[in-house]
Parts: structure tokens; C-alpha cells; sequence
């Protein structure tokens, strides 16, 4: 375990823990010993537990005192690589149990799940439905989806052919593939920055640390969690998250999750909070 100071106020321990498959996970956590609460971050596909690093500050400044652990699902960030096999939704919410045990075995914990995060969240949810309104006393979902993500949007393209092509290609020549990945990333970036932030003036380093963040994701990871997405539907669990608060939010020109998604499960969490955030591009 090492230790990483990112601030003078901050102090961030970084450790790695072992799924129930032996795969390594990159966790970061700010814990005071007296928290009375801690809030657990999840990031999206494609991305990293740096992709909390504004909120985890935010947060740090507006609760004091509270809890924040956020890392990397299995083969983003610095979290090993994992078979494809492995990379589903029901294999994330079962990390996040591992997570939980053995970073905060006691005490409050509030879910903030983005995107696949938050997918991962409500899959959690169904595993372990005791732990909502006990353990787990609040939920946050940001740009998720419970169901249908192939109806909408981008997800659309989750019915083309191609990608059990991709797929195809990805498990007979990952190298190859790979290569040609990120030869993708860097011809086609400004296409990737509009469906991250649309026609927004983004800040060059923000717009660089979510090209990163995606050139890191191996092609095997990436084309792995594809069928997941395709045939994942947690809409019976989402009214369980009633026995929380639970914030949805989204935001209004969201391409890859857009707002339908989280109005539908907005509409099954009774006395939730939703926000829809309107901004060119926002995601």
C-alpha cells in the first residue's frame, strides 16, 4: 500500500484489492477513522477513477469530514487487465462488494455510480437487496440507465452487426486490434471529444484526461463489456432505491445515456431527486 498526498489538506491512500477471479483493483480512498459517512465513487466505461477528481474535491470541501473512496473497475485505470469473460455488469457489481468489504467493512455508505457506474450500481442493488436502506443509505445515479440502453442514442449501435464483429476480431487478434485502436483514438479524437462534451469549449486538460483515460482502456476491455450493456435490465430494482434518497441526474444533450433513460428511472424511485442539467454536450 502506498501512500499518495494530492493535496496539504488531502491525504489519499492507494491500495489494491483482490476480486473474488484474483484480479487486481486500483483503489484510492480518503477515510478519516471518525467518517460518519463514506461516499463510494464509480466511474463509466472507457474511463477511471480520475475522471472523479473535480467531485472528489468538491466534495472534500462541502462535507468535510466524510469518507471518499473511488476506483478503477477491472481493466480501466491502473486496475489489471481481465478476461473478457469477466467484464459484465453482474462481475462489476460483485467488485464493488470486494471493494466494499475490504475498504469499508462498517458503517454508512452512499453509491454514486456514473454511467456504467451507475449500471453497476443498480446491478449491486439486485445482488445484495438487504444492504438498501441498512448499509447502503444513499444512491446517486449520473447519466445510467436501468434498461433499453440499444433504444437510444448511440446505444443504438449496440444492435449493429459490427460489433460482434469487433468482438470477433478483438478475441482472434487482440494485439492487432489494439494497434488499431489507438490509432483510432488519435485520428478520430475530435469525433470522441464532441460525443464526451459535445460543441462545449472544453478545457484542453479536461479534454486530455478523457483522451487518456480511453487511449488507456484496452481494446479487450472496451469490446468485452459491450454484450452486458446489451442485454442489461435492472428496471425491477429500481424502486427498491426507494428506501434511500436517491438523486438522478443527467444532462439534456447526453448522446451516449441521453435524458430518457434517467426520466424512466426517475419515474420508478419514489420521491427521488432528479436533475436534468441543460448545456450543449453535457454529459
Amino acid at each position: 500500500m502506498s501512500i499518495s498526498i494530492t493535496s496539504p489538506e488531502l491525504v489519499e491512500r492507494r491500495t489494491t484489492v483482490l476480486a473474488e477471479d484474483g484480479v487486481s483493483l486500483a483503489v484510492r480512498e480518503y477515510r478519516p477513522s471518525d467518517a460518519p459517512v463514506t461516499v463510494v465513487l464509480l466511474h463509466g466505461h472507457c474511463l477511471s477513477s480520475e475522471s472523479w477528481s473535480a467531485v472528489r474535491d468538491d466534495l472534500m470541501q462541502r462535507y468535510a469530514g466524510a469518507g471518499i473512496v473511488r476506483y478503477d473497475h477491472r481493466g480501466h485505470g491502473a486496475s489489471a487487465e481481465a478476461p473478457s469473460r469477466t467484464c459484465n455488469l453482474e462481475q462489476l457489481a460483485g467488485d464493488l462488494h470486494v471493494v466494499l468489504r475490504a475498504v469499508v467493512p462498517t458503517g454508512p455508505v452512499v453509491l454514486v455510480g456514473h454511467s456504467m457506474g451507475g449500471m453497476a450500481v443498480l446491478t449491486y442493488a439486485r445482488q445484495h437487496p438487504d444492504e438498501i436502506g441498512t448499509r447502503i443509505v444513499g444512491v446517486g445515479l449520473i447519466a445510467a440507465a436501468a434498461s433499453g440502453l440499444a433504444d437510444a442514442g448511440l446505444g443504438r449501435l449496440l444492435r449493429n452487426p459490427v460489433v460482434s464483429c469487433l468482438q470477433a476480431a478483438v478475441g482472434r487478434a487482440p494485439t492487432s486490434m489494439e494497434q488499431l485502436k489507438r490509432l483510432g483514438c488519435k485520428v478520430f479524437a475530435p469525433v470522441i471529444g464532441g460525443v464526451e462534451f459535445g460543441d462545449r469549449n472544453v478545457n484542453r486538460r479536461v479534454l486530455a484526461r478523457a483522451m487518456a483515460m480511453h487511449d488507456q482502456t484496452s481494446i479487450v476491455t472496451m469490446a468485452g463489456f459491450l454484450s452486458s450493456f446489451l442485454t442489461h435490465d435492472e428496471s425491477r430494482t429500481v424502486p427498491a432505491l426507494a428506501a434511500v434518497p436517491t438523486l438522478v441526474l443527467c444532462g439534456s444533450a447526453d448522446l451516449v445515456t441521453p435524458p430518457p433513460h434517467s426520466v424512466a428511472i426517475a419515474a420508478q424511485v419514489e420521491d427521488c431527486d432528479f436533475v436534468c442539467v441543460t448545456a450543449p454536450g453535457t454529459r
